[in-house]
C-alpha cells in the first residue's frame, strides 16, 4: 500500500515509516502548500489534514496513491488544564523542543500533580471513500527534568505510567510498543488488514 503523508516533519515520518511497515510514504513535497490545521480537537485537525492533502494531490500529485495520511497529536498535562494538547506543535513559537520543553516545565509547581498524556489521531482519507481515523493515548507522568536523546518533541519530559524513564531514555523498541501513535498505528494497520 502506498500512502501520502501530509506531513513535513521528519521525525514523525521516521517512525510511522517504522510502525507501519507494510505502507509505502510518499512524502508531502516542499513545493506543496501549508496543510491547513485550525481545529479544536485532534480528530478535527487529523481529518482536514488528510482530507486536505487528498484533494490537492488529486489535482497536483506526481504519482498515484491509494489515499493520504495526516497524524494530529499532542501532549495533554492536567496541571495545564489539558494544555498544549493540540497546540502542542505552535506552543513557545520560535523555541527549539529542548527550550519548549524547559518552558512547559517550569509552568508546573513543585506541589502540582504531574498527570500527563500524549495522543494521537490518524487520520486516513481514501483516494475514493469517505475518510476516518484512529486513535491511540498513553498515560504517564511528567519528569522534573528533560532526559534522555531518542525520540523527539516531548519526549525527554513524558514516563510512561509504571515506568522510570522518560520517552527519550527507552529504547525505540519499548517506546513504539508503549506509544500513543505506536497504538493507533497497530488499530490503522488492523482496519486496513495490515
Amino acid at each position: 500500500m502506498k500512502l501520502l503523508l501530509a506531513s513535513r516533519n521528519a521525525h514523525k515520518a521516521q517512525e510511522l515509516a517504522a510502525l507501519l511497515p507494510g505502507v509505502a510514504f510518499v512524502l508531502w513535497p516542499d513545493t506543496a502548500p501549508e496543510i491547513p490545521e485550525d481545529g479544536a480537537f485532534f480528530q478535527d485537525n487529523a481529518l482536514q489534514k488528510a482530507t486536505f492533502a487528498r484533494e490537492w494531490w488529486k489535482q497536483h500529485g506526481g504519482e498515484s496513491v491509494e489515499g493520504a495520511l495526516a497524524d494530529d497529536s499532542g501532549l495533554c498535562v492536567d496541571a495545564l488544564w489539558g494544555g498544549p494538547g493540540v497546540l502542542s506543535a505552535r506552543f513557545a513559537p520560535g523555541l527549539d523542543y529542548e527550550a519548549k520543553n524547559r518552558k512547559l516545565l517550569s509552568m508546573i509547581g513543585p506541589e502540582v500533580s504531574r498527570r500527563a498524556r500524549f495522543v494521537c489521531v490518524l487520520a486516513l482519507a481514501p483516494m475514493n471513500g469517505e475518510a476516518f481515523t484512529v486513535d491511540g493515548a498513553v498515560e504517564g507522568v511528567l519528569a522534573f527534568e528533560p532526559k534522555g536523546d531518542n525520540g523527539f518533541g516531548y519526549d525527554p519530559i513524558f514516563m510512561p505510567e509504571g515506568l522510570v524513564q522518560t520517552f527519550g531514555e527507552l529504547p525505540t523498541s519499548i517506546k513504539h510498543s508503549l506509544s500513543h501513535r505506536g497504538r493507533a498505528a497497530r488499530c490503522l494497520a488492523t482496519r486496513l488488514g495490515l
